[in-house]
């Protein structure tokens, strides 16, 4: 940590002063001590770095399969080597218990640069279509904008997809968690990239953010975090008619049907809805149960979350750690006095918030039964260790339940017949579905419907959103 160039820019294949003079104290949310400063960049420093990555686009749009998927072999090799410092980054700039630390934020990037080296080919292919040549082009400069929730993962998601495509990019992280994306640009400058390839400009959503959106210079940008941000990048990216990839909220289900294993699928949802301290655009927050056998299913949650007690996140056997920031927790707080107020009953966590530790933003996980679905709490994304249980008669009425919000992320449907959970996973209006506990697919598409997005992100058709699409109409 000490040796990172925290007070720089990695601009045009160096690291450089910044033109801001102010920095961004990045606190660990558990001890509440600064462990880091960044650069406070603004329009100045956003410029040079997209004038960076304009200057280098030919050059690395030209280059073949076997070039960029070395440097994803590279980067990958990279991550693997330096995993257990990059995790205890992250877990220290936002929160993370260290064991999901090494496990998911540090682990899945590596898995992610599998998908897109797998795919690279197949999602750079030409086809013919009649007299028509179809090519794949990279759509040119990227501007990504990275959430601090998975502040390393959705960095190399960007990256990954953009060198496959041929495109150059800046990354401008989260402010709250900036510390693994300078991490990651020292161990990209090691692999040999072009200079101006690759570029990180760290400052705030409002001012370098902003700036990355509205440049012309930008054709792409690829945005991670809250639907209301989402709504402001839309609109100014639109000025300059430029793409956008949105990856925003969610508000998903786990469905268990009748006939599934009761045991496995409630504690699969708990757990969902706690990992990560419940920070995770996918965490199942909702958890819809057989009316029938409503109070059993309570019984199992209260059984998880009893081991979910909040403790430091650097000791191995924590499962909780806090939330990101001060701010982050007053959000949580606020919608759990507000589910209170509209007559919602909490089943579980009452005792664990008595045995918070002293210092640092966490908040006691809980469940909460008697939830209708016209509540905030089922239908606002809360982004805290909070679980609202829901019971239904039959499987339409599970199906309306889940389908009964402005998000389609994700959802989980447990059965104890394959086809039949199948036939429920159709009927969802998301953009991915886990069939009796199936693990995540890195090379799949991951993205949602409604308001948790526009685009696809990793695998083939994550690098498909940084390509434009060209016919050639050849003579017959």
């Amino acid at each position: 940590m000490n040796s990172l160039p925290l007070r720089q820019v990695y601009v045009d294949g160096r690291w450089t002063a910044p033109r801001a003079t102010g920095t961004i104290s990045v606190e660990n949310p558990a001890t509440l001590r600064i462990v880091g400063e960044v650069p406070d960049c603004g329009s100045e420093d956003v410029w040079r770095a997209v004038d960076a990555a304009r200057r280098a686009l030919p050059g690395w749009a030209a280059t073949g399969v076997e070039e960029r998927a070395a440097a994803l072999t590279a980067l990958r090799e990279a991550l693997v080597k330096h995993r257990d410092e990059l995790a205890e980054t992250v877990t220290r700039e936002m929160g993370a218990p260290l064991s999901f630390s090494r496990r998911v934020q540090a682990g899945l990037p590596v898995r992610v640069l599998d998908g897109f080296t797998a795919e690279l080919a197949a999602a750079t292919a030409e086809e013919r279509i009649g007299h028509s040549l179809v090519v794949r082009e990279p759509v040119g400069v990227v501007g990504a904008i990275t959430p601090w929730n998975y502040p390393l993962h959705q960095a190399v998601a960007k990256i990954g997809a953009a060198v496959a495509a041929g495109c150059t990019l800046v990354l401008k992280p989260s402010e709250l968690a900036p510390l693994s994306s300078c991490f990651l640009a020292t161990l990209i400058d090691g692999i040999g990239l072009p200079p101006g390839v690759f570029n990180l400009v760290p400052g705030r959503g409002t001012t370098a953010g902003a700036a990355l959106t509205v440049d012309d210079g930008v054709d792409l940008v690829s945005f991670t975090g809250s639907l209301e941000a989402g709504r402001k990048v839309g609109a100014a990216a639109a000025g300059t008619v430029k793409k956008t990839c949105l990856e925003l909220g969610g508000k998903s289900a786990t469905l268990v049907l009748p006939d599934a294993d009761l045991v496995t699928a409630v504690e699969d949802g708990v757990h969902s809805a706690l990992h990560n301290a419940g920070q995770t655009c996918t965490a199942r927050t909702r958890l819809l149960v057989p009316r029938a056998r409503l109070d059993e299913a309570l019984d199992i949650a209260r059984a998880v979350v009893a081991g979910y007690v909040p403790g430091d996140p650097e000791d191995p056997a924590t499962l909780l750690g806090p939330l990101a920031s001060a701010g982050q927790r007053e959000r949580v707080l606020g919608h759990l006095a507000r589910a209170a107020r509209s007559g919602a009953r909490q089943v579980a966590g009452q005792d664990i918030a008595a045995a918070l530790p002293p210092t640092g933003h966490y908040v006691a996980p809980s469940v909460w039964a008697d939830v209708s679905p016209s509540m905030p709490l089922a239908r606002e994304e809360i982004f805290g260790p909070v679980l609202a249980v829901m019971a239904f008669e039959d499987d339409d009425e599970a199906v309306s339940l889940a389908n009964h919000s402005e998000y389609g992320l994700a959802a989980t449907v447990w059965s104890g017949d394959r086809d039949r959970a199948l036939a429920v996973a159709r009927r969802l209006r998301v953009g991915q579905v886990d069939v009796n506990g199936a693990k995540f697919n890195a090379a799949a598409p991951f993205g949602g419907y409604k308001q948790s997005g526009i685009g696809r992100e990793l695998g083939r058709h994550g690098i498909r959103e940084f390509q434009e699409v060209k016919s050639l109409q050849l003579p017959v």
